[in-house]
């Protein structure tokens, strides 16, 4: 049984009622999926705190360090974003200038534009220029001199929250992996003040990568400490503070803005020992 429909071609086609059927069900499943974003979207990206189950006393401070300008625009802006609306206070240790292609000066420079769209003035941002310390993902930073750098700022600032990349960079970048051990070494060595916690960016693969915001009902299953979800006029936000970065702003940087989750959303797991 079926009913005769015109093809592109002229001549009468079958449509078959197992046909429609799969139709009809592939549009019930993409209206629930989207009912399913829509309900975390209030749950969590309607007021609800992210963060609510870390307790910081008054005073706390939020610390994100980074391996070079863009990071924070690029893989952690929710995180800014929301902790910015949260009220509390966030610095920004970035440990390289991204003098790869000798173009130091101009992203420093950026990065301090991008920091102000993300909340964070100037007096806030401390951008590194230490000579074994280059932008390169061929040279492997000395996580020694890297965990002494972090603690240095650490202390001085009184952080109590940490927040960096976990142990696959989320890009795979050598730079953004050696922030991480060095922050695991000064965490499994007890060198962090008493109270100080740290919140690792969780990577995901290439495909949930690259979903955007369908990515949000896997990211909600999926076990993590803390999520940040940005609403959509913080999200020009987080695109207006990437495109401070125009010397970086290449082809592929402007489908990442559109495409990536991180743009939406950060996924933290809590480091332990």
């Amino acid at each position: 049984c079926g009913c005769a429909v015109p093809t592109p071609g002229g001549r009468p086609g079958v449509v078959t009622m197992e046909t429609l059927g799969l139709c009809l069900l592939a549009a019930s499943i993409c209206g629930c999926y989207f009912l399913w974003i829509r309900n975390i979207y209030r749950k969590i990206g309607g007021g609800a705190d992210p963060a609510a189950g870390l307790r910081f006393g008054p005073g706390a401070r939020a610390l994100l360090v980074t391996a070079h300008p863009d990071d924070e625009s690029l893989f952690f802006a929710p995180a800014l974003l929301r902790l910015a609306a949260r009220g509390l206070p966030a610095r920004l240790l970035c440990l390289s200038t991204g003098n790869f292609h000798k173009q130091g000066e101009v992203r420093k420079k950026e990065l301090l534009q991008s920091c102000a769209v993300l909340g964070l003035p100037s007096s806030h941002v401390t951008i590194l220029d230490h000579r074994d310390l280059p932008d390169d993902p061929g040279v492997q930073w000395d996580p020694e001199l890297v965990a002494t750098l972090i603690l240095k700022h650490i202390q001085i600032h009184h952080i109590s929250l940490v927040l960096t990349f976990d142990e696959d960079g989320v890009s795979g970048h050598a730079n953004h992996i050696a922030v991480y051990y060095a922050i695991r070494k000064l965490h499994s060595e007890k060198k962090l003040p008493n109270g100080c916690q740290t919140l690792v960016l969780q990577s995901t693969n290439v495909l949930r990568k690259y979903i955007s915001i369908l990515d949000l009902p896997i990211s909600w299953l999926r076990p993590h400490h803390v999520m940040y979800i940005l609403h959509s006029w913080e999200y020009q936000q987080a695109k207006e503070a990437m495109y401070c970065h125009q010397s970086q702003l290449v082809w592929f940087r402007h489908l990442y803005l559109y495409f990536s989750r991180y743009m939406f959303i950060n996924t933290f797991h809590l480091m332990s020992q």
